[in-house]
Formats: structure tokens, C-alpha cells, sequence
């Protein structure tokens, strides 16, 4: 009997031995891909740390902003920016622009995926408001790697320096707007006749579907791909709950009736 109960106690202790050194290699494993991650991330803030050092300050954004309206004839709205313009140019371009710091981890992991599927990255194309006025004010057109990492670092830069109420100020008198028309004021003033703290939804919603690309979205002799785009600023807005779904069609309406007045049409 002693000889059975030692026999059987051995044969339990060869089926429980594999299994011991199996779950010890599982936690090698994790500890090793823990250590890794944090040694990743401790290089990603020591780059972003020497990228953001060998970046220029931008405490002179509203000087080169202003330089750009000298250069082109425009002037500055003012502060706070237009409501209506500045709440469409939020909706369709960054609608997270409140709540990130110059970029939005989000719509950069929206765009790369994007980008493994071989699809489009939607409006933004993962650039904030506050990376559009960086590209805008500091590296312009200028492509290459590099150049994208300093429009990144410069945002972070931007947020810090400047409330949101003065980046969307900036962003909105430096933007292009077609047609010649640098800054809202010009935009506003050159295609209603009025100033942008004036503007309607159906002519705020319209202006700010024309950031993307101006010429294409040109009202003056694209009409009907302007009033596409302004759909979908308006649709945007719907989702972001400042106008009702009522609201929107209305303003839809309404600049499709007054389109002649203003001399907008689409070219033959």
C-alpha cells in the first residue's frame, strides 16, 4: 500500500511539473513586454521633450498672423471669432478642438489606419485646427516627415501658449477662402456683403466648407460642389446637437434661393 500512495503521489508530481515552468515563461514574457512598452514610452517623451526644445517659441503667431492679413489686404475679426463661422469650422474640421492639446490621438490613429486600409481620412486627415494654423503661420506647404513632426510639436506649443478662443481667432483670419480672399472678414465681406459677426447659418456653414479646398468649393463658379460641402458642415453640426435637423435644411433652403442674388453659379 505504501508502495502504491508513493507511486501515485510521484505521478502526480510529473503531470503538475510542466506546467509550473510554463506559466513562470508566460510571466517572463509579460514582464519583458511591460518593461519594453515603458522604455517606449520613456523614448517618446525624451524625443517629444528634444523636439519641442528645437522648436521655435510661437509667442509671435498673432504678429505673423497679421503679417499675412498686411500681405494680402485683409484684417483681423477680432475676439471672440464670429460665432456661427467659428462653430461650423469647428464642427466639419476639428470637433474635438476643446477638448485636446494641439492634437487629437484619436483622428491621427483614425488617419494611419485609414491608411493601412487604403481609405480616405475624412475631413481633417488627422490635422487639428491648431496644426492647420501651425502649417499656416511657421513650416508652410513644405512636405517630409520632419516637416509634419515640427507642425505636431509646434500645435502642442500653440495650446499652450494661446486660450482656444485666440488659436480659432488666428486660424480663421489666416485661413484662404478662395477667390483672393484671405481671413473672414474678406471672405464674409467679398461673398454677402456683410461682416462675419453678421452671417447667417447658411452663409457661416457655406464659408466654412470652403477651408478645405477654395477652388474646388469656389461658389462663385462651383456652386453645386460649394453647396454639397455646406451640406455636410451643416450635417456636422446636426451631430454636433448646435442645430436641429430642421434647422439645417432650412439653412440648406435658404442659400439655395438666394444663390442668383449673390452671383454664385456653377461654371459650364
Amino acid at each position: 500500500m505504501e508502495r502504491v500512495a508513493e507511486e501515485v503521489g510521484h505521478a502526480g508530481e510529473g503531470e503538475a511539473g510542466p506546467a509550473a515552468p510554463r506559466r513562470g515563461r508566460g510571466r517572463r514574457r509579460l514582464l519583458v513586454a511591460a518593461l519594453a512598452a515603458v522604455w517606449v514610452l520613456l523614448a517618446a517623451a525624451i524625443a517629444s521633450a528634444i523636439l519641442l526644445a528645437a522648436l521655435p517659441g510661437v509667442g509671435d503667431a498673432q504678429s505673423r498672423v497679421a503679417a499675412i492679413l498686411r500681405e494680402h489686404g485683409g484684417r483681423s475679426a477680432g475676439l471672440p471669432p464670429p460665432s456661427r463661422v467659428a462653430e461650423s469650422v469647428v464642427a466639419v474640421e476639428d470637433r474635438r478642438f476643446y477638448a485636446h492639446h494641439g492634437i487629437d490621438p484619436q483622428s491621427l490613429l483614425r488617419v494611419a489606419w485609414a491608411g493601412l486600409r487604403g481609405a480616405g481620412g475624412g475631413d481633417q486627415g488627422g490635422s487639428t485646427i491648431t496644426q492647420q494654423l501651425a502649417k499656416r503661420v511657421y513650416t508652410g506647404d513644405r512636405g517630409g516627415v520632419m516637416v509634419k513632426l515640427a507642425q505636431l510639436g509646434l500645435a502642442i506649443k500653440l495650446d499652450r501658449r494661446w486660450s482656444k478662443e485666440q488659436i480659432l481667432g488666428m486660424y480663421l483670419d489666416a485661413a484662404y477662402f478662395g477667390d483672393g480672399r484671405w481671413g473672414v472678414v474678406r471672405a464674409s465681406e467679398g461673398y454677402f456683403g456683410k461682416p462675419p459677426q453678421r452671417l447667417s447659418w447658411a452663409e457661416a456653414s457655406l464659408l466654412a466648407g470652403l477651408v478645405q479646398a477654395p477652388s474646388a468649393y469656389d461658389p462663385r463658379t462651383h456652386l453645386a460642389a460649394a453647396e454639397r460641402r455646406q451640406r455636410h458642415v451643416l450635417d456636422r453640426l446636426v451631430a454636433a446637437g448646435t442645430l436641429s435637423r430642421a434647422q439645417a435644411d432650412a439653412a440648406a433652403r435658404r442659400m439655395a434661393a438666394e444663390a442668383r442674388r449673390l452671383g454664385f453659379t456653377t461654371a459650364p
